[in-house]
């Protein structure tokens, strides 16, 4: 007997700030901002510069993060996260980096306000400019810098660095009256060469006297158990988010994955990206499971330059003195139509998936099964060894439109950049005419769909679902279903009809982070 186990109906909400289901609640929410920053770079990071060459360079960027925070303020936020590489910008070596690097005492070993005591620790004039920016327009303020900690080759000599010190990646954390509360050391490096990845995975939280506590994750950290898994099942339900993120499609763009993110580990996430747009780099956002207000830019269209977001979200700490509001109700069911999978006839319950010839091709670097939809309307499966994914859809063409879209099924460890063990059912409109362009970057799409997506999934509380329609816009999902179908597994479903623009990507991004290690 299928037992339904959960079920998530949200309405959308996108870009404004202040989502209907919570003004309500005005005592149980907050005011986020985050900043995706157009940095200024250092022409020449292979170069090691002097500890003043690099400050007049870092300086620069704290300069604009000044002006942000003042306009963040006026808007009312009570916290604000700046970017991944904000300050100093990115590829640097090892010893290219030293001039900016600063040590950052532990705030569990020490309290330290560097506005108001900074002659306690010498060379670290990044953290007292944070901490004063922090405390002049009071608020909680997030930032990422590059951090240098001893590690005494005598005492550690098997994981010490040959030059006695560490070079972290570092989120850090102020209150709004610019004490130090969080420092977090990126886990989960990507292709970092002036860094090195800390002796254990660290889940470091802060709390607020506004919405309770948040925890710390750097970019690339998201696709991983720890640290960021590790806070969830901690209990955390509001995730701080720097990154510097380049966006690849069609599973991998960057708001793409933030939507998906919070929709699927049902948390609040605050993600602040880069904007470069020679790198790929864009897509902001604050979400929570039932609201997003994003930011993402149509590289080479418009103008390379920083956006503020501000949005007031709802508590999700469950141990908030504040309740968070509860989930909105969901929308009345839209009239059934000949061969579409409605909840009031599901995809078992209809005619049998069609078998169509399927071919491989690949994907994100990994070798999806495709399979061609074929009509206005079908319902078929592919499968990728034993995993296997259906779609039930009816189609809608504009614009005389013919363009090609398949169904692809992955089930195995992605190696490329990265090694980390997958499941994933993916409808993608294919770059061409045949199925050799499935699974190719495409951004624009004019054909809208009506759909449901179904995989069974070895874990369904690791299954993030997105749907990002044409030109860069996020829908959110009618609704996600898990039902417990099996001992291997659970059958999750996304529905989704009435697109407000033409499909490009509609995914369920199942981790198995288990295998990861094998």
């Amino acid at each position: 007997m299928l037992r339904k186990m959960f079920l998530l109906c949200v309405l959308i909400l996108i870009g404004t700030s202040v989502d209907a289901q919570t003004e309500a609640f005005v005592d149980s929410s907050f005011i986020a901002a985050v900043y995706e920053h157009d940095v200024i770079l250092n022409p020449a990071p292979h170069v090691p510069l002097s500890r003043i060459q690099a400050l007049q360079h870092l300086q620069k960027n704290l300069d604009i993060y000044e002006e942000q925070a003042a306009h963040a303020a006026r808007q009312g936020a009570q916290i604000l996260v700046f970017p991944e590489d904000g300050l100093q910008g990115f590829n640097y070596s090892r010893t290219s980096i030293s001039g900016y690097l600063e040590t950052i005492p532990d705030p569990q070993q020490e309290s330290w306000n560097p506005c108001t005591d900074p002659q306690r620790h010498n060379g670290t004039e990044v953290l007292q400019r944070l901490s004063c920016m922090a405390r002049r327009h009071r608020l909680y303020l997030v930032a990422n810098m590059a951090g240098r900690q001893p590690c005494p080759l005598s005492a550690d000599p098997a994981h010490c660095p040959s030059d006695g010190h560490w070079q972290f990646n570092t989120n850090v954390a102020f209150s709004s009256d610019g004490l130090l509360v969080a420092r977090y050391h990126k886990y989960n490096l990507y292709f970092e060469e002036a860094f090195d990845v800390p002796p254990r995975a660290e889940a470091v939280t802060f709390d607020t006297p506004f919405a309770g506590t948040f925890g710390l994750i750097t970019c690339f950290d998201i696709l991983f158990a720890k640290p960021t898994l590790t806070l969830v099942e901690k209990g955390v339900r509001q995730l701080i988010y720097p990154t510097a993120w380049m966006n690849q499609l069609p599973l991998l763009d960057s708001i793409q994955f933030q939507r998906a993110f919070s929709l699927g580990a049902n948390v609040t996430l605050l993600a602040a990206n880069i904007r470069n747009d020679g790198l790929i780099m864009t897509g902001s956002g604050i979400y929570t499971p039932h609201s997003a207000t994003y930011h993402h830019a149509l590289l080479g269209v418009e103008p390379q330059e920083g956006r503020l977001l501000v949005a007031r979200v709802p508590v999700w700490d469950p141990h908030w003195v504040g309740v968070a509001p509860p989930p909105p109700p969901p929308p009345p069911p839209a009239a059934a139509a000949p061969g579409f999978c409605h909840k009031e006839a599901p995809c078992d319950e209809a005619s049998p998936p069609e078998a169509p010839p399927t071919s491989v091709s690949s994907m994100m670097y990994d070798p999806f099964t495709f399979a061609l939809l074929d009509g206005a309307r079908g319902h078929l499966k592919v499968c990728h060894g034993t995993f296997c994914c259906r779609l039930q859809y009816r189609r809608f063409p504009t614009g005389g439109a013919a363009e090609l879209y398949a169904l692809g099924a992955f089930a195995g460890t992605h190696t490329v950049n990265g090694r980390y063990a997958l499941q994933v059912c993916a409808l993608v409109r294919c770059a061409g005419s045949t199925t050799a362009s499935c699974g190719q970057e495409v951004a624009v799409a004019e054909t809208r769909m009506d759909f449901l997506l179904e995989g069974v999934f070895a874990s369904r509380r690791h299954v993030y679902p997105s749907v990002l329609a044409s030109r860069m816009v996020l829908e959110q999902p009618e609704a996600v279903e898990v039902e417990e179908v099996t001992e291997e597994g659970s059958a999750v479903r996304m529905r989704h009809s009435n697109m407000t623009a033409g499909l490009v990507t509609a995914c369920l991004y199942g981790r198995v982070y288990h295998l990861d290690s094998q």
